[in-house]
């Protein structure tokens, strides 16, 4: 064979040698992503938080129960104490002609958004609008006994059948707030109101 030609016979078995042998993998080594902060985390760490709509306080909101000092009553014997739950520091069942009403017993740290927030967010459970600050005194009562002040809330009922009316009473004490709420239908709980202002007087630091 011609010198030339097994020289072009050799370069080719070399280049076809080369083609066929196997690639050459290059692998990389990527850093894990770390986790990101969850939103409400996030908030909290930040110290700021967004102001909560008028009368949404404590509304599908995990707030907790005060703790420390704790205030004492007497409820009238007709009234059937219930189990406490994890929210309630006391519940009844206050009995009346033809049904019945339920009371119930909680605190919170702080003021809960204060008196305002609070009227309204009871206005709306018991399907009433919201009210301004300059109608709030014309909307409560106040009552001291026993060294404490509350302010008592009477509300009559909303629209439509089997509607609730509300008596409630809220009062500071131990840097938390209490609230004394009893619901039911309307002549159930002004029937029952002479009594729940009584409870109310009955209330006192231990």
């Amino acid at each position: 064979m011609p010198p030339r030609v097994c020289t072009l016979a050799l370069v080719a078995a070399t280049l076809l040698l080369t083609a066929c042998g196997e690639e050459k993998v290059a692998t990389y080594r990527v850093p894990k992503e770390k986790d990101t902060e969850p939103p409400m985390a996030a908030a909290a760490g930040s110290g700021s938080q967004a102001a909560p709509a008028p009368g949404a306080a404590m509304a599908d909101t995990a707030v907790p129960t005060a703790e420390g000092a704790q205030l004492v009553w007497q409820a009238p014997p007709q009234w059937t104490p219930k189990p406490a739950s994890a929210m309630r520091k006391g519940s009844y069942n206050v009995p009346g002609e033809g049904g019945e009403s339920d009371l119930s017993v909680t605190a919170f740290p702080g003021d809960v958004g204060g008196e305002l927030m609070n009227v309204n967010r009871w206005r709306g459970q018991v399907g009433l609008s919201p009210i301004r600050q300059e109608e709030l005194e014309a909307s409560v009562k106040r009552l001291e006994a026993n060294g404490l002040r509350f302010t008592i809330v009477e509300l009559e009922p909303g629209a439509g059948p089997g509607a609730k009316a509300m008596l409630g009473a809220m009062v500071p004490y131990g840097g938390s707030t209490w609230f004394f709420k009893l619901m039911g239908t309307g002549p159930f709980v002004a029937a029952a109101k002479p009594a729940f202002i009584e409870f109310l007087r009955s209330v006192r630091a231990p």
